[in-house]
């Protein structure tokens, strides 16, 4: 039985006019940076740790690259939602494996653990669970380790199950505990 998401959490757009596109969604939305850096920024406008993000292709598609030439590299990258645990996030893992149904990426960004998948038109969508409660994810997204490592940390969704049904608490699964090696943003290896 699937386990349904408890709220939509972000948008990333991808984007060749970074510094218009923040302007604009801090004008609008009232948000505020979050993290920055050439390759990517996060924003919000409330307490969750980022409702927008965006991808500065200038820096991971730069033009002349097979990805910058690639239709529809502007516009939406994904959308996300948030799961109410770590278990609801492996257990739909297992029940859409059982379908067929499998994620792209699996990545532990240090604030959340996400599955990325594509719907049949390619849509891409994320499903993540916080790692941390109350204030803990604002307070890693503004600390050192976004800044080590902004991207993640690939992890193994079969692994990470079998720790669960095998009695590991999920606390343990939810603090990412390596910084190395930065995955790739999904074919943009050298963006960062």
């Amino acid at each position: 039985m699937i386990r349904k998401p408890t709220l939509f959490a972000h948008v990333v757009y991808r984007t060749r006019r970074f510094e218009e596109m923040i302007a604009w969604y801090e004008a609008v939305f009232g948000a505020q940076v979050q993290h920055e850096n050439p390759a990517m920024a996060f924003l919000t406008y409330d307490g969750e740790h980022h409702r927008f993000a965006f991808l500065n292709l200038a820096v991971v598609a730069p033009d002349g690259t097979p990805e910058a030439d690639r239709r529809g590299a502007v516009g939406v990258d994904h959308v996300a939602y948030t799961t109410a645990s770590i278990t609801d996030l492996l257990e739909n893992y297992a029940e859409l494996k059982a379908r067929g149904i499998t994620p792209y990426w699996c990545v532990h960004h240090g604030l959340a653990a996400s599955l990325y998948y594509a719907d049949p038109d390619g849509n891409q969508m994320e499903f993540q669970v916080d790692a941390f409660e109350g204030d803990g994810c604002n307070d890693f997204i503004r600390g050192e380790a976004m800044n080590q490592n902004p991207v993640g940390v690939e992890f193994d969704p079969d692994a990470w199950l079998a720790q669960l049904r095998g009695g590991a608490p999920e606390a343990e699964l939810l603090v990412r505990t390596v910084h190395e090696p930065i995955s790739p943003i999904r074919g943009f290896a050298g963006a960062l």
